[in-house]
């Protein structure tokens, strides 16, 4: 397979009309999401691009991948590497206006690494976890609730805020 960061479409002599499917592979750098790194698995992604040639001179392109984006949870910080599956798609015609101009086509040339990029950040989900269920950590001992058991409890202390009311004596 062929790692590509970019693509160039002119070189596959596409006439209108014509379409062809290609197996590459893309660098994924990684992704910062609140203040903390997570980076894809693998790092080198198998990537296929179906690219089709259009009547006004452009190009119809579609990415299709899958990756993991790996990091600690957000609930409970252990390791956690959710699957996530792209599949996104792209218009580029000269001339179309802004809905038809792709960002990532600049004169037949396609940023095959920053589409990649941008289109695994837009897939991966709002909150990283280890698993659907994970439960998080003790607010009070940090303990991962998913191996602390239903026993587990602590007794609840006063507000401190009001512990000079408990020695109030009205008699």
């Amino acid at each position: 397979m062929v790692r590509a960061d970019t693509f160039d479409l002119g070189g596959l002599r596409l006439r209108a009309g014509d379409g062809r499917s290609l197996e590459l592979e893309v660098l994924l750098d990684p992704l910062e999401l609140g203040g903390q790194t997570y980076g894809a698995l693998p790092e080198r992604v198998p990537v296929t691009l179906d690219v089709s040639r259009t009547n006004g001179g452009g190009f119809s392109l579609r990415l299709r991948f899958e990756a993991a984006v790996n990091g600690p949870c957000m609930r409970c910080l252990a390791d956690a590497a959710p699957a996530i599956g792209v599949d996104v798609r792209e218009v580029d015609l000269p001339g179309g206006g802004e809905e038809l101009d792709s960002p990532y086509v600049e004169h037949e040339l396609l940023d095959l690494r920053g589409w990649a990029h941008d289109a695994f950040a837009l897939a991966v989900p709002d909150q990283i976890l280890c698993a659907p269920d994970c439960l998080g950590l003790c607010p009070v001992c940090a303990v991962p609730l998913r191996d602390a058991g239903p026993e587990h409890h602590h007794e609840r202390s006063g507000d401190p805020r009001w512990a000079k009311l408990a020695e109030l004596r009205l008699d």
